[in-house]
């Protein structure tokens, strides 16, 4: 919530929509690595629902993860105003906090029947990516920055 949001309000028009899904993509990437080992890096309500209906996770234990992923995501639209304000001519009705949206004004001004087919198959994909990385056997993957230089083993 924080980068990513954060990257489409603070910086969308610099860097672009590539970027902003950058920041969304690495901001992932390092909490996986930060958190993984942790909680499973559960920040999403859908990883935490998509658990449970895989069998990796008790529904109760579902709810408090979904509970405190809602509050941490409240919290970062909390820190994301407060650093958005600091600019002279930000607004929220006019800047957001980087939130979707549809309907006439709104990128391609899609219908909400429409935001919302997208929104699940989008959703269905992200937990079969998840529950197939992070399954018994899966294999190690990873975003991986390496020198140029080439070790002698290659």
């Amino acid at each position: 919530m924080l980068f990513g949001c954060g990257s489409a309000v603070i910086a969308g028009a610099d860097i672009g929509l590539i970027g902003i899904s950058f920041a969304f993509g690495l901001a992932l990437i390092g909490m996986a690595y930060g958190i993984g080992p942790v909680s499973g890096c559960h920040i999403n309500p859908a990883v935490s629902l998509g658990m449970v209906a895989a069998g990796r996770m008790a529904l109760p234990e579902a709810v408090k993860y979904m509970i405190a992923q809602i509050i941490g995501a409240i919290i970062a639209a909390g820190v994301l105003f407060v650093v958005a304000s600091g600019k002279a001519d930000y607004s929220i009705a006019t800047n957001g906090l980087g939130q979707n949206g549809w309907g006439a004004g709104y990128l391609g001004e899609y219908s909400m029947q429409a935001a919302l087919v997208f929104e699940v198959v989008a959703t269905f994909l992200f937990m079969v990516v998840i529950l197939g990385a992070t399954g018994a056997g899966a294999l190690a993957a990873g975003l991986v920055f390496r020198s140029g230089m080439l070790n002698a083993a290659e």
